[in-house]
């Protein structure tokens, strides 16, 4: 029985370093391109079969599906179970591939992109996009997008009517100063949720107050400064509605250290439904969004696109559910 041939051995034949193969095997920078073409050519005469690449030269297909997600945090981690979970039976493998656009810079996605596609993954599914291309050679299915475009199959939940209604509940509660602190300004989801919160209080005829209104990123860290502005405010809330979980876990955060009891001082309300959102104490109400299906919706259209398939529709809205938990009640009196 013959060995099967390794990354060390193309390494040796072709005279280079181990890093360098795994560079031009895998389409990365930083080495040159007579470089590139001795080691492909060395690992079609070895039969290299190890490697996803070294396969896909003769089929053209990788068989592998990319996700992109900008960190593994919470939210990216579920919609990763539904994609997973959605592939679990077909003959299509994941991969994930966590960047930062902080780090890397803006674009990072379309680079990404243009490194993965035609060498490891056949289509993709990006996850809350801030720079969206449909310039890769490959089907591209985006979740959570930063816009809206017509040329690209979108999937989300229904991030004004979430919003619409956690801020709908606190007013069925008696709240009439209802704080919200948002998401990333320069996400569709974010302005979606800024939208549904003055849409609730303009139909229960209560004027919108800026002073009750903070700026968020999404993240627990960023949300704790804005939380305890607003729980500091003179004419504090008695109610807040957090753009995500992770900024309603800061609020909780914010009112143990100020001393406020919830939900007897305040109340507070999130969005998404994160696994972490039923395990805090009190645990945390908020609205439910699809998490797991977002994923396996994106995964399913994606591998339709793939097989050449015309989708019916290119953006799919999923619904999102209100979770009443023990951080909502209404207002004391006299408040």
């Amino acid at each position: 029985m013959s060995r099967r041939t390794t990354i060390n051995d193309v390494a040796a034949a072709a005279g280079v370093s181990v890093a360098t193969v795994s560079k031009a095997v895998n389409g990365r920078y930083g080495i040159a391109p007579e470089t590139i073409a001795r080691v492909l050519k060395v690992v079609e005469e070895l039969g290299y079969e190890s490697s996803l690449v070294a396969s896909s030269m003769r089929s053209r297909r990788t068989g592998v599906i990319g996700v992109l997600v900008a960190d593994f945090e919470p939210f990216s981690a579920e919609i990763l179970k539904g994609v997973g979970a959605e592939l679990r039976d077909t003959h299509y493998d994941l991969l994930a591939y966590a960047g930062s656009r902080q780090v890397e810079g803006p674009g990072w996605e379309r680079r990404s992109l243009q490194r993965l596609s035609g060498t490891l993954i056949d289509g993709a599914i990006m996850v809350t996009p801030t720079v969206v291309s449909a310039s890769a050679d490959i089907p591209i299915v985006a979740i959570d997008p930063h816009t809206g475009r017509a040329d690209l199959p979108t999937v989300e939940s229904d991030s004004f009517g979430g919003a619409r209604e956690a801020t709908q509940y606190l007013i069925e509660l008696g709240h009439t100063r209802i704080g919200f602190i948002g998401g990333r300004a320069d996400l569709r989801s974010a302005a979606l949720r800024d939208a549904g919160y003055r849409r609730a209080l303009a139909d229960a005829g209560i004027p919108f107050d800026p002073s009750l209104v903070q700026s968020g990123t999404y993240q627990q860290e960023t949300a704790r400064e804005p939380a305890l502005a607003l729980l500091r405010s003179p004419r504090r809330p008695t109610a807040v509605f957090a753009a995500n979980d992770l900024s309603g876990i800061a609020i909780l955060s914010a009112a143990t250290e100020l001393g406020l009891d919830v939900p007897g001082d305040l109340s507070v309300i999130g969005f998404d439904d994160i696994p972490e959102a039923s395990q805090m104490t009190p645990p945390l109400s908020t609205i439910h969004q699809p998490m797991q299906s977002l994923g396996a919706t994106a995964a399913r259209m994606v591998v339709a696109l793939m097989a050449g398939e015309t989708p019916e529709t290119t953006h799919i809205l999923l619904p999102t559910r209100l979770v009443p938990r023990a951080t909502t009640a209404p207002p004391r009196a006299g408040r």
